[in-house]
């Protein structure tokens, strides 16, 4: 049976849209996902984790901390946590110390990462104005902030704006210079310098959500290939080969027998 075959110039867009078209399509239930790895300042010794997932007027914050401060005054660190907003967006770094201290206070930090746009309370209160709020502070050297409430619009203009930042704070007085040692802190003079100042800070970056794998959140995310399998197209039988920026399509001749 004589068959003819044709070989079809591909361009490079059509092809990326038609192998877009044959992937499995990504879920998106109208919610978005901000995630970051929290870096350490001020020679701190911490760790830590946050993700944030915005539906609506609805965030779910997860941040999870560890390796910082167990005691303040014979008591659990009472560490305090907030998203600021409005300024760079970054984390500072060495040069924002300007009294040379050896230390970046909260102050200082400012220009880098911006005002409390929210406060990471373990619970009560997510309003910049309880940003001070020991009492709801993360307690200890490693604890959780799970929690879901309203977005403020600050908040929400900083993160679609990429700028929002997470900044965790209170240090160990022993690791700091002696000047630090003997200053009071910038927000709070009751208290000293490093129970306010920044210890951990990550820029909150749109991260993807992970698809559910065989009905249920692995919590990894898949990398998935294109299928190239065969397309069913008019008469004939198409078959999609990613080569030379080309494909193949063999097909009955006209007025051929089936």
């Amino acid at each position: 049976m004589k068959k003819t075959l044709r070989v079809l110039a591909v361009p490079t867009l059509a092809l990326a849209a038609l192998a877009v078209s044959g992937s499995p399509a990504m879920a998106h239930d109208g919610s978005n996902h901000y995630q970051s790895t929290l870096g350490q300042l001020n020679g701190s010794a911490g760790s830590g984790t946050v993700t944030v997932d915005v539906t609506g007027n609805q965030a779910h914050v997860v941040l999870k901390v560890a390796g910082m401060p167990a005691t303040f005054m014979d008591a659990p660190y009472p560490h305090v946590q907030h998203i600021h907003g409005g300024a760079q967006g970054i984390c500072p770094a060495p040069s924002a110390d300007k009294d040379g201290d050896q230390v970046i206070s909260t102050t200082e930090g400012g220009p880098s990462y911006g005002e409390i746009v929210t406060t990471l309370s373990t619970s009560g209160d997510t309003s910049p104005a309880a940003g001070l709020d020991l009492k709801v502070g993360g307690q200890g050297a490693a604890y959780t902030v799970d929690r879901t409430f309203e977005l403020n619009a600050e908040t929400k203009a900083a993160l679609e704006a990429g700028t929002a930042v997470v900044v965790v704070h209170g240090l160990d007085p022993a690791t700091l210079s002696a000047a630090g040692q003997a200053a009071k802190s910038d927000l709070a003079p009751t208290l000293p310098l490093a129970a306010t100042s920044p210890a951990l800070c990550g820029t909150l970056k749109v991260g993807q959500m992970n698809m559910p794998v065989g009905g249920a959140d692995t919590g990894v995310t898949e990398e998935t290939g294109t299928d190239t399998g065969a397309l069913a197209a008019g008469g004939g039988l198409a078959l999609i080969a990613l080569a030379g920026g080309a494909y193949v399509v063999r097909r009955r001749t006209a007025g051929a027998a089936a």
